[in-house]
């Protein structure tokens, strides 16, 4: 029997799935590279893996033209790393492109990005998005040889009017959207 594994890095990103079989990573690149690896392990002893689907947020850093909207699901198409002091080579990960006209390629790194500067700096490394984990999943799934699709909805700006306590608001919402997505995208 094949299977998929969906996954989420924060538990509140998966608060609209309590009744669809889920992983919660938790946040940042090594929680999410051992986390995954663990459960393509365990459930490669059940059958096959098809696929890992990842559904969360992640903060915009484009502007103008290549600044995305807030109330889309865009599909990563092309991961980097914004905090490796070297060059980090871009990753695609492997799984069918569901949505052509809705791609993005997402910077990861362990910081919750608030900050003008580092937007700028994410942004110049061709990114439009950035997050906490996607560059471990694609890694992973890389190694394992296990399709990866990943996408995300757009939660703030990743600007100095960034908060903590703004994601913390807005998550809730944003897992409905997601949920949404899934229902009408990948049931």
């Amino acid at each position: 029997m094949t299977q998929t594994l969906l996954v989420f890095a924060h538990r509140d990103e998966a608060s609209a799935f309590a009744d669809v079989p889920h992983l919660v990573t938790g946040v940042g690149k090594i929680n999410a590279a051992v986390s995954l690896a663990h459960a393509i392990t365990a459930a490669r002893a059940e059958g096959p893996v098809e696929r890992v689907i990842v559904l969360g947020t992640a903060g915009v850093v484009g502007d103008g033209e290549d600044r995305l909207s807030l109330e889309d699901v865009f599909q990563v198409t092309g991961v980097v790393q914004h905090d490796f002091s070297l060059p980090s080579p871009q990753l695609t990960p492997a799984g069918e492109v569901l949505l052509p006209e809705r791609q993005a390629t997402i910077a990861t790194g362990d910081v919750f990005v608030k900050d003008d500067a580092q937007r700028t700096h994410i942004s110049s490394l061709g990114a439009n998005l950035c997050d906490m984990e996607a560059y471990a999943y694609a890694e992973v799934c890389a190694r394992f040889e296990v399709p990866l699709q990943l996408f995300k909805i757009p939660s703030d700006f990743a600007d100095s009017s960034t908060t903590d306590e703004e994601w913390d608001q807005i998550v809730f919402r944003k897992s409905e959207q997601l949920r949404a997505f899934y229902e009408a995208n990948l049931r």
